[in-house]
């Protein structure tokens, strides 16, 4: 054999080698620890006033419970009405957003928690206005791993 030949076929074999080994798979992800972290990322998009943040957050079929309201369901329906109610309101910010979430529990794919939420929003040129309430979330890992709101019902809180 010549000697290039050669090590082209010494080199194709360890590359199949290589490939054809079977690979460590990697450890299997947290389930809470992607929880914690999704409910960073939902309470960083509303420090933001994120819409488009927070409406990726719903699963396509999600629903929502707010007090004396009829439920919305679907992705589009609570997405229309995030950006409703934040066109109606030019120029505020939320300035506080804290949500103590507690007991998350996973069963496969599916997950639940609840949470205490207190929220500063600032009106332009007026003192912030707080807002307390409890939260409950339903969420589901989709197929591509992501963990979506399925689920979530909310409604107000005395000040603590």
């Amino acid at each position: 054999m010549l000697p290039a030949c050669r090590s082209t076929f010494l080199v194709l074999a360890v590359l199949f080698f290589l490939y054809s080994s079977p690979q460590t798979p990697a450890p299997p992800a947290d389930p809470k620890a992607e929880i914690l972290a999704f409910n960073e990322k939902f309470i960083n998009a509303h420090l933001r006033m994120d819409n488009p943040a927070i409406i990726a957050m719903w699963a396509d079929d999600g629903v929502s419970l707010l007090p004396s309201m009829p439920p919305m369901v679907g992705r589009a329906t609570i997405g229309k009405f995030i950006t409703d109610i934040t066109a109606q309101m030019p120029g505020y910010k939320i300035v506080r957003e804290k949500i103590d979430f507690h007991d998350i529990q996973v069963s496969g794919d599916w997950a639940s928690e609840w949470g205490l939420e207190t929220q500063g929003l600032q009106p332009p040129n007026q003192p912030v206005m707080e807002g307390y309430g409890k939260i409950l979330f339903v969420l589901h890992k989709e197929a591509h791993g992501e963990w979506k709101i399925q689920h979530e019902m909310w409604n107000a809180n005395p000040k603590p």
